[in-house]
Parts: C-alpha cells; sequence; structure tokens
C-alpha cells in the first residue's frame, strides 16, 4: 500500500508526459467530445495492461534485451503514427477546424458523420498504446522499483499497475478537456 501511494505521483507524471497517446486523447477530445476520448482511454488502458502482464512475468526486461524486438516495436509504432498522420491529413475535415474560429462544426451533420466511433477510438487507442515503446520502458524498468521482494509480486504488479492505468484516465481528462477548450 505504501509502494502504491509513493507510486501515484510518479505514475500521474509519466502519464501526462506529452506522447502518442495522449496527443490521440488531445485530438478525441476535440473531435469528439471529453467523454468520447475517456471511453476510447479503454483501447490504451487493454493495451498497457497486456504489458503489465508481460512485465509481470518478466517477459518485458527480456524484451528490452532484444535490441531487435525492441527496434521491431518501435518501427511499428513509427509506421502506425505515420499513417494516422497521413490519413488525418488528407481527410475532408482537415482544413475545418471551425471549433477554433467560433463556428459551431460539431453540430453540423458532416462534423458528425466524419468523426469515428467510440469503438473505433479505442481501437485507435489501442493500437498506440501496444506499439508505445515507452509503455515497455515504463513497466519493465520503473515498475521493479515499487515492488518489495519481501511481498508477493502479483498482488503489487495489480495494485501498482491499476494506479497506473488510473493515471492514464486522468491523463486523458486532462488532455482532452484542454483539446476542447
Amino acid at each position: 500500500p505504501m509502494d502504491a501511494l509513493l507510486f501515484a505521483p510518479v505514475a500521474v507524471a509519466i502519464a501526462l508526459t506529452p506522447g502518442p497517446n495522449n496527443f490521440c486523447g488531445l485530438n478525441n477530445g476535440i473531435r469528439a467530445g471529453v467523454g468520447a476520448a475517456m471511453f476510447a482511454t479503454i483501447g490504451r488502458a487493454a493495451a498497457f495492461a497486456i504489458f503489465l502482464t508481460i512485465s509481470a512475468v518478466g517477459l518485458g526486461a527480456m524484451l528490452l534485451a532484444s535490441e531487435a524486438a525492441f527496434t521491431g516495436v518501435k518501427w511499428v509504432g513509427a509506421a502506425y503514427l505515420f499513417w494516422l498522420g497521413w490519413r488525418a491529413w488528407n481527410s475532408r475535415e482537415f482544413g475545418g477546424l471551425d471549433l477554433l474560429e467560433g463556428g459551431d462544426a460539431a453540430a453540423t451533420p458532416a462534423h458528425r458523420a466524419a468523426v469515428p466511433s467510440w469503438r473505433a477510438l479505442a481501437a485507435q487507442e489501442f493500437l498506440l498504446g501496444i506499439t508505445n515503446p515507452k509503455a515497455i520502458i515504463l513497466f519493465a524498468a520503473i515498475f521493479p522499483q515499487f515492488i518489495d521482494p519481501a511481498q508477493p509480486a502479483a498482488r503489487q504488479f495489480l495494485v501498482l499497475g491499476s494506479v497506473y492505468l488510473l493515471a492514464e484516465f486522468v491523463s486523458t481528462a486532462v488532455y482532452a478537456t484542454c483539446g476542447r477548450q
């Protein structure tokens, strides 16, 4: 319990660090609203839960030790980010940030049709999360510092992992709300 309390501010600070998932949350907040962005974070949390499990069974350290595997994950993530950027750049709505210019683009039928479903937003968050090497480093390198070897590791990973996943939802709330403003 004490380690979780010590870990909570670290988790929030790490979760608030700008990165692909936070920019995705910001974008979702702008395009679809805070509620949709918060729901989409379920995808990110699912991806990070997979990394938590990998880290808990020791495979995270193995992945970090394999430069080829880690580099592969980084390149897949970079390619996915490029694809998302390309798709956003070529979308019909790219030039129409009427929300920032005082218009109410969210109320137009064309804008509503252009906003992906909440499920699609969650899938996008999952793909960003699962290809995010920062998450691998976090769970494989930082988590063990908060694990007490005298206590059952599985329970500690569960508690610390839950704290971190909650921090990701806090981060999304901040970024999506800022995006909506």
